[in-house]
Order: structure tokens, then sequence, then C-alpha cells
């Protein structure tokens, strides 16, 4: 089974930082694009970056590029989200997400979820 463990969410002023990390086991995921979507509250789930385990290959949000960057960490199975200059608007529950049939885009969409971290950034 696969499973997929987000941390690293809290509260946070509008310009400031948050890095958030999702550990995956279960499987061998050097296959696999990971991603991370968002949802706010009364919204639809939206992609938010996405990458490959080799980490050659990324996408991103429009409203993201230039202040989040995703990475990944092989050895520790760990993919990371480095957000940075942070907006209200960026406010959302954060989603990991795991698919083995794609390559990273902005129209991946996976069967695994985590459980999800809440980000809030206050104005």
């Amino acid at each position: 089974q696969v499973q997929l463990v987000e941390s690293g969410g809290g509260l946070v002023q509008a310009g400031g930082s948050l890095r958030l990390s999702c550990a995956a086991s279960g499987r061998t995921f050097i296959r696999y694009a990971m991603a991370w979507f968002r949802q706010a509250p009364g919204k639809e789930r939206e992609f938010v970056a996405a990458i490959s385990w080799s980490g050659l290959t990324t996408a991103y949000r429009s409203s993201v590029k230039g202040r989040f960057t995703i990475s990944s960490d092989n050895a520790q199975n760990t993919v990371y989200l480095q957000m940075n200059s942070l907006k209200s608007e960026d406010t959302a529950v954060y989603y990991c997400n795991a698919d083995p049939t794609t390559i990273p885009s902005s129209t991946m969409r996976g069967a695994y979820w985590g459980q999800g971290t809440q980000v809030t950034v206050s104005s």
C-alpha cells in the first residue's frame, strides 16, 4: 500500500515562508510522478506543483511560479514544497499526490493521496 504523509503546515504572515514535506512509503517510487494540490474552503482541489523523482521534470501552477519550489529527495523518499512570499490566497489544505502512470504535469491526478496539512496565511 502506498502511504503519503504530509507535514510542515502552519500559520504564517503574508510574505513569509513555509516548507511542506511529503514522506512516501510502501512502493518503489522511482517511476512515480509526485504532486502537491491544495483545497481552500468552498473551492475545488487544485493542482499546485509536480515533479519526477529524478527531479528533471517539474510543473507549476501559474500563480505560484517564482514563489514555490518543488523538490525531491530519493534517499529519504520525500518530496518538498518550499513556499515563499506567501499570500492570503495561498491559504488551503495542501495534499500530496502520487501517480505511477504519468509524467509530472498540471493535468495529473493520481490515485494516492495524503491526509493533508493546513496552511494559513494571515494578511
